[in-house]
């Protein structure tokens, strides 16, 4: 069976492209702007036709969502902001050097470096040390910094599941991969929560210079990305800092906004343009971005308790000369100014248009793109200076988008095919430990790709025997209701059918609008016998070809 799972899509050939049937065209839809039918969508589109239901995803904004509110209005993280998150979801190591500076460590919990401690031991693996963190946890209302990210997670998952705005979640997917950041790099897992809400999520659907700035200045990218580190070189001698805490100019930033955010590796940028947008760069920063001491967030105040881990423009930090980015001269005495023009040249530039329409018609419409609707849509991001809704319209109402083609092409990341699972079967989750588990055991933890340039978008990087493995135990876990706060009912699928053939129809019937070659059929059927339960018939379907593709 797994040899026949999902093979390599093979690659497109230069002929006009095949127009889908009317519900053929349904089915796609669903799956490109969204994350798959539920039962009863493709009905719902039917009654209100397709262009309408393009056109209504397109503007979010206008579409009630209250299940999907209602499923995340218990997960308190999502609305705090950072100096919250730090203050009540603390860090145990952090937490712990501020209880030995208030003289609060018992006898026998030293810190490293203390006589009797190891100096190279966990501080955090003293049992005594344990002991009083625990108690401090405890008695102060405190939750370990771990469940921040778990709540991140379940409100991603659950907002895929429910959420009538399914082209607003597909977006929010495809942006927070494109503009990646790593939950398990320092301050960054306290950083994310806003970084969802107050970057990605209202900019999804806007004009990609404003999501561009966004990212910018937020502090989960700055932070990231090195960039709040990243100082004139003559700045600390300037503030006289010791010569050991002498920082200078940080390139990383400047390099991933060229090479991953906008104009891609062969955008037309050199070596000299990366340290020139470094320089204009720097001085964008982040206020307390760890939380800050206890000593420190005692001397600051409550404004500055509360600005904790928010964006600022140190103006002492910033190199004020002159600088020439991609031939455009920038004037010395610009500021902050500087990086913001920087922004502008690079959301502008034709090579910026090309790499995000590469980008998005891979992403929709095939892993091969084909060049000329590559080079329509970037035509259509020029005209309308990036607005992105009026650029996936170009996509949407393609030939190439709606084409037999096109259709199922797509292999679906581990995100898209838990997602597409539980919709499909008309699932409840509450979108938990059960469900990332899951994720990261085929590939894909929310937020847990280390480098910059995120998750793969093509098949080669997903079909593979032990990736397709954990697929199919995933599709025959999800139908015996062993996903851990997932449940699944299956006899709506069949109808109380107990032949084994009326049962497979039944089922691809739902699951796949009947739509499953014969030879994956007639394998499907040699791997039943007549004991077998509906549970394996599913699961068995979830492994197939035709459904890991979208």
């Amino acid at each position: 069976m797994l040899s026949t799972v999902v093979a390599p899509i093979a690659a497109q050939k230069a002929t006009k492209p095949r127009p889908l049937k009317d519900e053929q065209r349904i089915v796609h839809i669903l799956n490109r702007l969204g994350f798959g039918a539920r039962p009863g969508d493709v009905e719902r589109v039917k009654a209100i036709g397709l262009e309408n239901y393009i056109n209504q995803q397109l503007n979010p904004e206008k579409i009630a969502d209250t299940a999907a509110e209602n499923k995340i209005k218990d997960l308190t993280v999502l609305n705090m902001p950072a100096a919250e998150l730090y203050a009540k979801y603390p860090q145990p190591g952090q937490l712990l050097r501020q209880l030995q500076a208030r003289g609060m460590l018992p006898e026998g919990a030293e810190m490293p470096g203390n006589s009797q401690t190891p100096a190279a031991g966990n501080p955090l693996d003293n049992e005594k040390n344990r002991e009083v963190i625990e108690k401090y946890y405890r008695e102060n209302g405190l939750q370990r910094p771990q469940r921040i990210i778990a709540e991140l997670q379940a409100s991603r998952i659950l907002r895929a599941v429910y959420s009538e705005r399914q082209l607003q979640e597909v977006m929010v997917d495809f942006w927070t991969n494109h503009f990646n950041v790593f939950a398990g790099k320092g301050a960054d897992r306290w950083l994310l929560p806003a970084y969802d809400r107050d970057t990605i999520r209202p900019h999804a659907l806007g004009k990609f210079s404003t999501l561009l700035q966004a990212t910018a200045q937020s502090p989960a990218m700055l932070f990231y990305l090195d960039n709040f580190q990243s100082v004139s070189p003559n700045t600390m001698q300037r503030l006289r800092a010791p010569q050991g805490q002498r920082r200078g100019i940080n390139e990383n930033y400047a390099r991933e906004l060229m090479e991953l955010h906008t104009l891609g590796v062969d955008g037309g940028y050199t070596q000299k343009d990366v340290q020139e947008v470094a320089r204009c760069f720097t001085g964008w920063t982040i206020f307390q971005p760890r939380g800050g001491g206890a000593a420190v967030n005692a001397m600051m105040g409550e404004a500055g308790r509360r600005n904790a881990g928010t964006f600022f423009f140190n103006t002492r930090t910033h190199d004020d000369g002159e600088k020439i980015v991609l031939g455009q001269k920038i004037p010395a005495g610009g500021g902050m100014k500087d990086g913001l023009t920087v922004l502008d040249i690079l959301a502008r530039h034709p090579s910026t248009a090309k790499f995000i329409a590469t980008k998005l018609v891979r992403h929709f419409v095939a892993d091969n793109p084909p060049p000329a609707l590559v080079d329509r849509v970037a035509k259509t991001f020029t005209k309308t200076n990036g607005d992105i809704r009026e650029t996936l319209k170009t996509i949407f109402f393609s030939d190439e988008f709606n084409s037999t083609e096109a259709y199922r092409a797509k292999i679906k990341r581990p995100f898209e095919l838990v997602i597409s699972a539980i919709r499909t079967l008309g699932a409840d989750t509450n979108g938990g430990p059960g469900t990332h588990q899951w994720l990261a055991r085929m590939g894909e933890p929310l937020y847990g790709f280390q480098t910059p340039n995120g998750y793969s978008d093509t098949a080669d990087s997903w079909v593979n025997t032990g990736g397709l493995l954990e697929r199919m135990n995933f599709g025959l876990a999800l139908a015996g209701n062993r996903v851990p706060g997932t449940q699944v009912d299956l006899s709506k699928l069949t109808a109380n059918e107990t032949s084994r053939v009326k049962v497979l129809d039944q089922s691809l019937k739902t699951i796949l609008a009947g739509e499953m070659s014969a030879a994956t059929r007639e394998t499907l059927l040699k791997q039943l016998d007549q004991s077998d339960t509906v549970t394996k018939v599913v699961g068995l379907i979830l492994g197939t070809p035709e459904f890991q593709r979208q």
